[in-house]
């Protein structure tokens, strides 16, 4: 009995369901991607390459796993009467459960905003898709159907999957000596192009040729006009590792598709560096800053970006320990001659050497930001739009590079007061005022919220630039960035006011004297409102509001609160200031109110339209409505 028979006795041949998202996705890239029909063997050729890679790295634990074949490699193949092509590697291979969770399912974060992105434009779908990262599935823009047979190293049991990439797939025991996956793509009518050995080599030499595996292929010749396979091999590609040649040998081609093998993605990068340390330590890194964001860029749990290898050898994918957290979108390779080959994460933890390539790698990083973001602005304007909230995490995970990651911030302002992020802190330091010392800031919650703030009207007023910051990560970047360049950070909206030299002492006697004739309406709006409130006091910054609501100097802000509670957090518990602009006609009207009860309406639905301006909710709405109408009427 052979081993598929006994299996199948087991495991019967099976017919199951695509997940949803997967049918939508097949159906999806058949139309979108049809025109750009030779990326299937590109992402076909990188899978096979990544299973190699796999095997790598799992037998250097168990050397077992080669089974007596260490020679790894891809191999090429078509039959032009079958009209099939074969795409077959000898890498890790998969079990049964490993083809059932890879192919049928897509178990990714962000597959819904993925969905939920698609405009049902084919050409903008088709980048989306790319973004999504499809692998294994781009086979069926050539194929009415797919056959895959593959057995796992130091397994026994083989499996074969089919589909026509409709709403299912079958998937039973099979033969197979050898270990790694083969793929036949049976072609649809029409793609006879990709039966042709010329093609196909041209193909791979322009869209593999960095792969480090030898693609292989049958060597042809031409007999009565016609092309005859041979039995001798021919190696395709150059077969070594693109990041280890010199750059000068490297065209701006082989980059951009060595980028699009590490990342699956289907547009160019924007930028990238390449660089060989040597000295103490001895590395090569090849890193690239993508165009678009992954789809998963906010799962901070998800292990991505750069690839390890020692000397040649891969080790492991999505190396974290070599790239912080807010570099996460970072893609490509670093080869190290200082780690041993059986590294293991453990080892990643306490290694001074990958702390020493850790440090250079993202100071690599951060010079191609800083050059990209000074020569080519406009590609820096792209690449903030997509990974600038990203990069904001930086200062509170990165102290040694806090400096010189705040340079590469950008923000809204009072000076565009438009929402987009474009202002530096050195382009609002070189605009403020003569007498000014501190960088103005304001956060909310959205970005309307900042612009028409309350608390921006003096500013307004004597024309001093205010960042408006919106993002939900302003608040933790806030909390560990006080200062540019010497200049310090200071919210508009939290503790007492004070503008310093910006404001005349004709000015400041003025509000004192306000201060003053206000003080008994102040202690009665302070006793109507009693432990709502911290402090009631006058305000210097309101031309043209009634009150608004601060926090004290020490408190948290009320935006972070609420993302804070928003985020189902314990915030700690503390009361806002009302200050209130004495000049104001509801203001006054309120000074003058004899009847207590009216008074106190009045005073409560002051304090309530300032909460409700910056952005805070009401715990009380009838009651707020209720006493409008009354005032009202």
């Amino acid at each position: 009995m052979s081993t598929a028979t006994a299996q199948q006795e087991i495991h019967p041949k099976e017919s199951m369901a695509f997940q949803a998202e997967v049918k939508q996705l097949l159906q999806l890239m058949i139309h979108s991607l049809y025109s750009n029909k030779e990326i299937v063997l590109r992402e076909l050729i990188s899978n096979a390459s990544d299973a190699a890679d796999k095997l790598r790295f799992e037998a250097l634990a168990n050397g077992a796993l080669y089974e007596n074949d260490s020679e790894l490699k891809i191999r090429i193949a078509f039959d032009k009467e079958a009209r099939t092509l074969t795409i077959a590697d000898n890498g890790i291979g998969m079990s049964r459960d490993e083809v059932i969770a890879n192919i049928g399912t897509i178990a990714k974060s962000g597959t819904k905003e993925f969905f939920n992105a698609l405009t049902g434009d084919q050409a903008k779908d088709a980048n989306l898709i790319g973004q999504f990262g499809v692998g294994f599935y781009s086979a069926f823009i050539l194929a009415d159907k797919v056959t895959l047979t593959t057995r796992r190293a130091g397994a026994t049991e083989a499996v074969r999957w089919e589909s026509a990439g409709e709403g299912d797939f079958t998937i039973e025991a099979a033969d197979k000596t050898s270990r790694g996956t083969e793929i036949t793509l049976h072609l649809r009518e029409g793609e006879d192009e990709f039966l042709s050995d010329w093609k196909l080599k041209t193909i791979i030499r322009k869209y593999s040729d960095h792969i480090t595996l030898p693609i292989v292929m049958k060597k042809s010749e031409w007999k009565d006009g016609a092309e005859v396979a041979t039995d001798e091999d021919e190696t395709v590609n150059k077969a070594s590792a693109l990041w280890a040649r010199s750059k000068n040998d490297i065209t701006e081609e082989e980059y951009q598709e060595f980028y699009k093998h590490v990342s699956h993605d289907f547009e160019n990068p924007l930028a990238y560096t390449h660089s060989r340390v040597e000295g103490k330590q001895e590395y090569i890194s090849l890193l690239y800053v993508p165009s678009k964001a992954p789809f998963d860029l906010y799962d901070r749990d998800r292990r991505h970006g750069i690839k390890l290898y020692v000397k040649r050898v891969f080790i492991m994918e999505d190396a974290e320990k070599l790239m912080p957290q807010y570099l996460r979108f970072v893609r490509g390779v670093i080869d190290t001659s200082d780690l041993p080959l059986n590294v293991s994460r453990e080892i990643l933890q306490s290694s001074r050497d990958v702390d020493a390539i850790k440090a250079g790698s993202v100071k690599k990083v951060l010079g191609l930001l800083e050059d990209m973001a000074e020569n080519k602005p406009e590609d820096y304007a792209k690449f903030y739009n997509e990974f600038g909230r990203v990069l904001k995490e930086g200062p509170g995970e990165d102290f040694a590079n806090k400096e010189k990651i705040a340079g590469l911030l950008r923000f809204a302002s009072t000076k565009a007061d438009t929402d987009v992020q474009d202002v530096s802190f050195k382009d609002y330091i070189s605009r403020m005022q003569a007498e000014q010392d501190v960088i103005y800031y304001i956060t909310a919650d959205s970005f309307a919220a900042a612009q028409h703030s309350p608390h921006l009207e003096i500013f307004r007023k004597k024309g001093i630039e205010v960042l408006l910051m919106s993002d939900r990560v302003d608040e933790w970047l806030l909390g560990s960035l006080t200062e540019f360049e010497g200049k310090k950070l200071q919210s508009i909206a939290k503790g007492d006011l004070d503008l310093g030299k910006l404001e005349s002492e004709t000015e400041k006697e003025i509000q004192k004297k306000i201060e003053e004739e206000s003080k008994t309406l102040v202690e009665k709006i302070k006793q109507t409102l009693g432990s709502q409130v911290k402090d009631v006091r006058v305000t210097h910054r309101l031309t043209d509001s009634p009150a608004c609501l601060v926090s004290d100097a020490q408190d948290l802000s009320g935006n972070l609160a609420r993302i804070l509670k928003a985020a189902g957090q314990n915030a700690p518990e503390s009361k806002p200031i009302l200050e209130i602009n004495p000049s104001h006609k509801l203001v006054k009207r309120l000074e003058a109110e004899s009847a207590e009860a009216v008074f106190a309406d009045l005073t409560h639905v002051l304090f309530d339209q300032a909460l409700l301006a910056e952005g805070g909710t009401l715990e009380d709405p009838a009651s707020f409505v209720k006493r409008m109408n009354s005032l009202i009427s």
